[in-house]
């Protein structure tokens, strides 16, 4: 599933507010749950979303000085404000409804899968609480900011807008922040898939003030270091998916084997170019990749069908039998290649075009928004799907 966490003002679940706590608005429930493993995190985020609050959700960086650079006497007459109790209430509300999903999903043989955005936004509670972590000026405004250079997604490349972190700083701390996230994401899920995976290799940075991501520079991360540390978090590399999608140097795929990391391939990415070197094809997908139809950045099949030309419908066509539609096919093809776990947007289960796709990468609006009811997963509807 997509990241849990509170989404940014353009419904981004991928640029957070907080990269711990989750977003009410999918689950609640009482009675509230206790959340004695979770201190590291939830009262930095309750004194921000109270100060937020009461600020007119001004950005931290226009707080008040001594908000803004936590003055500890100014926080203490925080942590006794109504406000900051209702923030500890709702994720322990959150928490008591997510345990009760994860429970019940257990109880009958399934896993969830969650999604760790590598990166969180500037105006965040993480940021703000930790800004030696990141990559800041004196007056806590990034330089640079995280995106990815132009690619078959979007030519000007994409500028994220999150902030870089200081891996000096977080090396120097023995890697504690991101060795709570993983606990954390650990205790509300079975596997993690992390999200933009080259970014522990190496990160694009983009002047703060570029309008796009064209004149960004490549800037070193930490590589094994830290992937050896989320390793040991979550317990096996087994719980662990690299998504590795984009222009990947051979030095990253190498940096996810080395690992024991399984990446990912995506169906709809297998019709381009050379088939009998892309590693997308369904011919060439091998069994230490996860395979997609699509992801929540692709349009759903049948929109990348209906936008196809006519030289990829026809390579496509080839690997289609006759009583197939385009969606089944893909799904298919999918489930018969040499990956080991198939993942399908519910949006290709149930047929759908580019009226519900999720995501346009490089496009802020008319994102994030698709939803499905559950009269859409009438029986009748999906029996085709129970039989492949």
């Amino acid at each position: 599933m997509l990241p849990i966490t509170p989404p940014d003002q353009y419904g981004s679940p991928y640029s957070s507010p907080s990269a711990f706590a989750g977003w009410n608005k999918l689950v609640e429930s009482k009675p509230l749950e206790e959340m004695k493993q979770d201190d590291y995190w939830l009262e930095d985020w309750a004194l921000f979303c109270a100060i937020k609050s009461h600020h007119n959700d001004l950005p931290w960086t226009q707080w008040p000085e001594k908000l803004r650079d936590r003055d500890p006497e100014v926080l203490r007459e925080w942590r006794g404000k109504p406000e900051f109790n209702q923030a500890i209430d709702v994720q322990k509300s959150f928490l008591a409804g997510w345990n009760n999903v994860h429970g019940h999903a257990k109880k009958n043989d399934v896993s969830l899968i969650g999604d760790l955005p590598i990166f969180v936004a500037h105006d965040s509670a993480d940021v703000w609480a930790h800004r030696e972590l990141f990559q800041l000026d004196g007056s806590g405004m990034p330089s640079v900011v995280a995106g990815v250079p132009p690619d078959y997604f979007s030519e000007d490349g994409q500028k994220w807008g999150t902030v870089l972190y200081n891996w000096d700083a977080h090396k120097k701390e023995n890697w504690r922040w991101w060795k709570e996230r993983m606990a954390r994401m650990m205790r509300l899920f079975d596997i993690v898939r992390i999200d933009h995976f080259r970014g522990f290799h190496s990160a694009w940075a983009i002047p703060a003030g570029d309008e796009n991501a064209r004149n960004g520079k490549w800037q070193e991360g930490p590589k094994s270091e830290i992937l050896k540390v989320l390793i040991d978090v979550a317990g096996s590399e087994k719980r662990i998916i690299a998504e590795d999608l984009g222009i990947i140097p051979p030095e990253v795929t190498e940096l996810r084997v080395k690992n024991g990391l399984d990446g990912m391939a995506v169906i709809q990415f297998g019709f381009d170019g050379n088939l009998e070197t892309n590693p997308h094809h369904p011919r060439n997908i091998v069994s230490d990749q996860i395979v997609y139809t699509g992801t929540h950045d692709n349009d759903t099949t049948l929109g990348w069908w209906n936008q196809s030309d006519k030289g990829r419908q026809e390579r496509i066509k080839e690997l289609l039998h006759d009583d197939e539609d385009v969606v089944e096919g893909c799904i298919r093809l999918a489930i018969e290649s040499g990956s080991k776990l198939v993942i399908i947007p519910l949006q290709d289960i149930l047929r759908l075009d580019s009226n519900c796709r999720m995501n346009t990468p490089g496009t802020s609006f008319d994102n994030w928004n698709w939803k499905f009811s559950w009269r859409d997963l009438d029986s009748n509807s999906l029996e085709w799907f129970g039989t492949l």
